[in-house]
């Protein structure tokens, strides 16, 4: 099982969006407070999101809570647009951890410097990143494929 974090995002339909993801990849999803917004049936239902129920998620209140339950901190993979590495080039294995910043300026130095794995999505010199739903089911999508082929 995947464990997807994102660390303090800023859109409810983003997060809806992604933990719809999780449900259909049977992964976890993970947010680190704070919260651009509440996590409650009103901003859920705005999400279309009726799955939330079937979610695996954990709520964290700082990044520094959330990094004492990592049990392998070598199989946590940021997402950083700076980053050289492509997601495409990493062999992923099952229980790895996918960590993904914030809407408006991403992961901050202080979370990349916690961990060496840092990955960038491929794209034209024309934007400067993907919205976030976007690059969490292509790296899940990834992830997902590399993961079933070793069954």
């Amino acid at each position: 099982m995947l464990n997807i974090v994102l660390v303090e995002p800023e859109i409810p339909n983003n997060t809806g969006n992604i933990g719809r993801l999780c449900v259909g990849t049977e992964s976890r999803l993970h947010l680190i407070h704070p919260l651009g917004f509440l996590i409650d049936d009103k901003n859920l239902k705005r999400s279309g999101l009726d799955y939330w129920v079937h979610l695996d998620v954990t709520e964290y209140a700082n990044v520094e809570e959330w990094v004492n339950v990592i049990p392998d901190k070598s199989r946590v993979f940021l997402m950083s647009s700076h980053a050289e590495q492509s997601y495409l080039e990493i062999d992923f294995q099952d229980g790895d951890w996918l960590v993904f910043g914030k809407e408006s300026v991403g992961l901050s130095k202080d979370v990349l410097n916690l961990f060496e794995n840092h990955l960038t999505i491929p794209m034209s010199k024309l934007i400067r990143s993907f919205n976030i739903a976007n690059s969490v089911a292509f790296v899940v999508g990834e992830a997902k494929r590399q993961i079933n082929l070793k069954l």
